[in-house]
């Protein structure tokens, strides 16, 4: 870890608009990944009849998706620049991945958004910004790339930019708080050095761009809420529950509960990366042992937070919904899979309280027999299951969710409030 300030950074967009190539070439650039790396994947593309594709190959290392030339998991990437510690999120653009782009941007705190510039925006661009603006990412950075095949023509860029600032104002998201750059990830203009190819621009490059982000306050001070990914037993500890602690923090000693298995002690042991720690705060995938807490009593999807201030668990809450694909309509009594932080839990969608207009985010219809694709609205909704969530004023980062029913994922969306059971 380096002592700049950590920023987790999304990189969204539709499909085939280069933002692996975008990844590789930041990585590159900073110094993160070394020129021999590199070249190797450079021959390798080249051998595979892809030339051009070493960069994208450098996030893209799964051998699978080098032959399908698709990003598939949320590969984590880190680099430096002068005045953060970035953590690159890269999020598939592919359809089926869309519940990877969630997890992935529900832990960004701010985004780049890659739009080509011979295509303009598409499909999944759209999603992608809807996506973000209701998980709450705050500043975006739209990177307009492949300036190398529109000639770089100040006309393509200024077309693309005002394309992409109506969709901003489509759903709400502040124009101001957008900065465009013209950019060629496969040439590399315009990410560390200005380019001479676009005397037109005057504004941030990508990294100072990146610089420029405002810092994003650790969330210290919320209580401590560690959602439980896997139990091992390591022999000699005992029990182990791993995970990654999104607020708050964590030391031996505390006492601790588990929600909802409700079972709770004190931590007796914290480790990071196989060293026991002292300290362990927001971000940081940790193991620990909890006196008196056994192998069968937690499971994955658990949330540990104090034993003073215990995560909430709901018996029905109220949601902001998105519906981004279903095959029909959505009515009460519909019962998907929700995956909110590690959970993943069947729940009913009690009432259909409120359709949103998706572009202004007003009230569109009280009380609607049905909402389909496209449809904002605000639902009740009662896990089968105890589901341990948060309202996202309070813990965003436990407040939001994917819906998937039929091997897709149907809805995004984000917790309002909690009715405890």
């Amino acid at each position: 870890m380096s002592d700049k300030p950590h920023q987790n950074l999304a990189i969204i967009g539709h499909v085939d608009h280069g933002k692996s190539t975008l990844v590789g070439r930041l990585l590159f650039e900073t110094g993160s990944v070394p020129e021999h790396v590199i070249e190797q994947h450079r021959e390798e593309a080249e051998e595979k009849g892809k030339g051009g594709f070493e960069f994208a190959y450098v996030m893209d290392n799964l051998a699978e998706e080098r032959e399908r030339g698709v990003t598939i998991d949320i590969a984590h990437q880190e680099f430096d620049t002068d005045k953060y510690y970035f953590t690159i999120v890269d999020c598939p653009g592919h359809r089926d991945f869309v519940k990877n782009m969630i997890t992935g941007a529900s832990q960004a705190d701010n985004a780049v958004l890659v739009v080509a510039a011979d295509d303009g925006v598409a499909p999944q661009t759209r999603e992608h910004v809807f996506l973000a603006r209701t998980l709450g990412i705050n500043e975006l950075i739209i990177g307009i790339n492949k300036m190398d095949l529109v000639d770089y023509s100040e006309d393509s860029y200024k077309e693309v930019v005002s394309e992409v600032e109506e969709l901003l104002k489509q759903v709400r998201f502040g124009t101001e708080d957008a900065s465009f750059i013209p950019i060629s990830a496969f040439e590399g203009d315009n990410i560390a050095e200005r380019s001479d190819n676009t005397p037109w621009y005057d504004g941030d490059i990508l990294l100072e761009a990146l610089n420029n982000l405002p810092e994003s306050e650790p969330p210290t001070d919320a209580p401590l809420r560690l959602p439980i990914q896997d139990v091992y037993t390591i022999s000699g500890i005992g029990t182990v529950p791993v995970g990654r602690i999104e607020t708050g923090e964590m030391t031996p000693g505390d006492n601790v509960s588990f929600q909802p298995s409700d079972v709770g002690g004190e931590v007796k042991t914290v480790e990071m990366h196989h060293e026991e720690v002292d300290y362990a705060g927001p971000g940081d995938n940790v193991g620990f042992n909890v006196r008196g807490v056994g192998k069968d009593d937690i499971r994955r999807g658990d949330v540990c937070g104090p034993a003073d201030d215990p995560p909430t668990v709901a018996e029905t809450f109220q949601a902001q919904v998105v519906v981004m694909q279903h095959p029909s309509v959505i009515t009460a009594g519909y019962t998907p899979v929700f995956h909110a932080h590690t959970a993943q839990v069947a729940c009913t969608v009690e009432s259909l309280d409120q359709k949103l207009d998706p572009s202004s985010g007003e009230v569109a219809e009280e009380n609607p027999d049905f909402i389909k694709s496209g449809d904002a609205a605000i639902v009740t909704v009662r896990p089968q299951k105890p589901l341990s969530i948060e309202p996202s004023s309070e813990i965003p980062e436990l407040g939001s969710f994917a819906i998937r029913d039929m091997g897709q994922t149907i809805a995004a969306g984000k917790v309002l409030s909690v009715n405890e059971r």
